[in-house]
């Protein structure tokens, strides 16, 4: 049922582009509603001085123009509790678009509070997942705004008909935006992603222009990159012994994986409307990432609490997928989930190469690693192996009475 309250004021997450600048403008129009804009600096690498100069240049009042650099809490608060978790969709994605959508809620919601706005908005598209994880962020942090999204509401039937708007209400348009794009891209510190156009048909490779943040890794160099990793309580801290911020650390991470050629995935995956959709994510850093923190709870992890997320972890990609980051069970995982990364802390080996991320080393201060356990040598005493006999012959058991069984029946 179409919400019909009126709207005197909204905010809109605001990226200085054609699409947002037009829905900037359709909001005056068909409205008649005070835009507030919202332009967050996630680490996507463009300047944002412009996005602020054309929201003015479109009549935004100063005042009413919000940009803020949110990449320390966007690394901090939701890039590494989601890396607690080893966290990957359907085997492959990273979550690097997925993650950023509840952190953009979350200001908007905390903006609309501020100026007293009555609603919010949203460029996204109607056949994708971000208008579900933005609107599940709007409600859960929010539940009475008014959500506007234009792209399910107005009548523009073409990309054509959107230019000729932004002509009559003297949009700027880039030259090239009156033929196709050859792709859409979303790109923040994690991670950057292309869709549509040259990557709809999944049968032909994505053109080596369309990768943003990492060279081939034919073109990496012959040469391997070693360097270490601290992690305190499941989160790294430092590299090669320098401790550093959350961002700072990624956008490391991110310059050494783009230079090893880390982090390409071309997926076609299973979007929450229910549609399949071909990507080409790049995100080397989050790959580089992912590696070292399964090295270090290899050996600092109970192996029942690792194989329990294992099991937890493709429920909690999902609820972050789908837009669920604000729902009580996504926050009752990661409670879980934090529990579990108290004691992993230490140190890994890592060497990247041509692509390829390897752990070659891993030291912690308190190991559950035990190289007496282990060792094939004489003198281990906390574990007799005569003590396996009886072990296997009890987990035998059931397996012996079913072929029993069996043969009475005449299966065997």
């Amino acid at each position: 049922m179409a919400d019909t309250r009126p709207v005197k004021k909204v905010v809109l997450a605001y990226s200085g582009g054609l699409d947002t600048s037009i829905i900037l403008k359709w909001l005056q129009t068909e409205y008649g509603a005070e835009v507030v804009t919202f332009t967050a600096d996630l680490g996507q690498g463009e300047e944002l001085g412009p996005a602020k100069e054309k929201a003015l240049m479109l009549g935004i009042k100063p005042e009413n123009v919000f940009i803020e650099d949110v990449r320390e809490e966007f690394v901090r608060d939701y890039v590494f509790p989601m890396f607690r978790a080893n966290t990957v969709y359907e085997g492959q994605y990273l979550l690097g678009t997925s993650i950023a959508r509840p952190l953009i809620a979350k200001k908007q919601i905390e903006i609309a509070r501020q100026v007293g706005a009555d609603a919010v908005c949203h460029g996204a598209t109607g056949k994708g997942n971000d208008q579900v994880r933005f609107e599940l962020g709007y409600y859960a942090l929010e539940p009475d705004i008014r959500v506007i999204a234009p792209w399910r509401e107005w009548d523009f039937k073409s990309r054509e008909h959107l230019l000729d708007f932004a002509e009559k209400h003297q949009i700027p348009i880039a030259k090239d935006k009156r033929g196709d794009a050859p792709f859409s891209v979303d790109a923040n510190l994690l991670h950057s992603s292309s869709e549509g156009k040259v990557l709809e048909d999944p049968a032909v490779e994505a053109p080596e222009f369309v990768h943003q943040r990492t060279i081939s890794p034919e073109d990496a160099p012959d040469k391997p990159t070693v360097f270490t990793m601290d992690f305190e309580r499941g989160d790294p801290v430092a590299i090669d012994g320098e401790a550093m911020s959350p961002a700072t650390l990624l956008t490391k991470l991110n310059q050494l994986g783009h230079d090893n050629g880390i982090g390409r995935l071309d997926l076609v995956e299973n979007r929450f409307v229910g549609m399949k959709s071909r990507g080409v994510y790049e995100t080397p850093g989050g790959t580089i990432l992912l590696t070292a923190h399964r090295g270090i709870e290899s050996i600092t992890l109970d192996g029942g609490a690792g194989h329990l997320k294992d099991e937890l972890m493709p429920r909690y990609a999902s609820l972050v997928y789908n837009g669920f980051w604000f729902s009580p069970e996504r926050e009752m995982l990661q409670a879980m989930i934090d529990k579990s990364q108290e004691n992993v802390t230490g140190r890994v080996r890592v060497k990247l190469y041509k692509g390829n991320v390897t752990v070659i080393g891993r030291e912690a201060p308190f190991p559950l690693y035990d190289q007496q356990l282990v060792t094939f040598e004489e003198g281990a005493v906390a574990y007799d192996q005569r003590d396996a006999a009886g072990f296997i012959r009890l987990n035998a058991l059931r397996l012996r009475v079913l072929a029993q069984r069996d043969r009475r029946a005449g299966k065997a």
